[in-house]
């Protein structure tokens, strides 16, 4: 086995496992100035272990305790250089395990420590509920609540920067298609109806369709307000992921156009939609509709059970940004999970807090550049 195969399977036993997680995600951000570390904690005799991830070792799965893909970084920042460290939706534990979780995360401090990182970033799977806040159905998740007064005491920060979605919403889709239908809105079932008999079909994509698929992504960006990387980027992406069989591309149309399309990721029991992107023509078809209905049965089809929408509101409040989102998503019969969150380890508290200061202003100008080069590209 290569030292991906490997990696890939000894995450596949463990706990909250993401597809953030796997070899693919750090060797696509290794071409993105990141430099990708593995991490594995190992049980041996009575103790639990830190070790540099060894794919020649032949390791037992049942002293596999923990793992962490770790992304490290150097940036500049007003004439210094810095180091940076992000665990993207890890580390992967039993974080129900008290003694573990409390191991695992003084070890990536003190790693931190020892490479002289500005901070540490981790932004686990850990639940804190289900349900919006505001929402009369809510149920809050205990442990969730406990590990984030623990972290907040051990010195760990709320993060400023949420890179990924701290909610999202979920499908449980064990459950047979004519269940599935029936959990559904009445409205969202007659839309994919709708788009049936108007014709939208859904077709499995390729990288053929790599230039499409970028067009109508940076439409959905312009139209929507999010800022998006260049196109070179995606297609890096895209094409990793498909080549080792964790991704398919679907795309809706209408007639021979191409209206609106989607990434469909897959791992270890759960799939992704972490991509999605449409065109403004046609959406009376209701397209989008068929195309998650296909996703949600290709999904069921390749094993997994559980199938994530990728991204909530923080809150029950129709001037959210991603109120609209969230009620297309509720339609399908998703239920929200809401998470922990990205949390920061400072270890140079000083400089941290100069960091945090200055990030607003350069995210700001970086979301503008990017909006304006995006409408560049495609010519919006």
């Amino acid at each position: 086995m290569t030292k991906l195969e490997v990696w890939n399977e000894l995450i596949t036993h463990l706990p909250n496992r993401h597809i953030l997680q796997t070899w693919e995600w750090g060797d696509v951000k290794s071409r993105y100035t990141w430099k990708p570390e593995h991490l594995v904690w190992v049980q041996q005799g009575s103790d639990i272990q830190l070790k540099l991830f060894d794919p020649h070792n032949d390791y037992r799965l049942s002293n596999l305790k923990a793992a962490a893909l770790v992304l490290n970084r150097s940036i500049k920042l007003m004439g210094y250089t810095i180091k940076v460290s992000y665990v993207p939706k890890g580390p992967i534990l039993d974080w129900d395990d008290r003694k573990l979780r409390q191991k695992v995360l003084q070890d990536l401090i003190q790693r931190s420590r020892k490479d002289g990182t500005l901070f540490i970033k981790i932004d686990p799977d850990v639940e804190m509920g289900y349900g919006l806040a505001g929402q009369e159905a809510v149920t809050d998740c205990p442990m969730g609540s406990e590990i984030q007064n623990e972290m907040s005491q051990s010195g760990w920060r709320l993060s400023l920067e949420q890179i990924q979605f701290r909610n999202t919403v979920i499908l449980d889709i064990k459950k047979s298609e004519e269940e599935l239908l029936a959990g559904m809105k009445q409205k969202t079932r007659y839309n994919i109806r709708l788009a049936q008999r108007k014709g939208v079909r859904i077709r499995n994509g390729s990288k053929a369709d790599f230039s499409i698929l970028y067009k109508m992504y940076a439409e959905t960006s312009v139209r929507d307000g999010f800022v998006i990387r260049n196109r070179e980027y995606y297609e890096d992406v895209w094409r990793t992921f498909l080549d080792n069989n964790f991704a398919e591309i679907l795309i809706a149309h209408v007639d021979d156009e191409p209206v609106a399309g989607l990434i469909l990721f897959s791992f270890a029991g759960k799939s992704w939609y972490l991509y999605g992107m449409s065109r403004q023509i046609h959406r009376e078809k209701m397209p989008n509709y068929l195309l998650q209905w296909e996703a949600i049965r290709r999904s069921k089809n390749n094993g997994s059970l559980v199938y994530d929408m990728w991204g909530a509101p923080d809150r029950y409040s129709e001037d959210d940004s991603m109120w609209g989102v969230y009620k297309f998503k509720e339609g399908l019969g998703g239920t929200v999970v809401r998470h922990i969150g990205a949390w920061d380890f400072p270890i140079k508290t000083g400089l941290y807090s100069f960091y945090t200061q200055l990030l607003p202003q350069i995210l700001g100008l970086m979301r503008r550049r990017g909006q304006d080069r995006t409408r560049q590209q495609v010519g919006l």
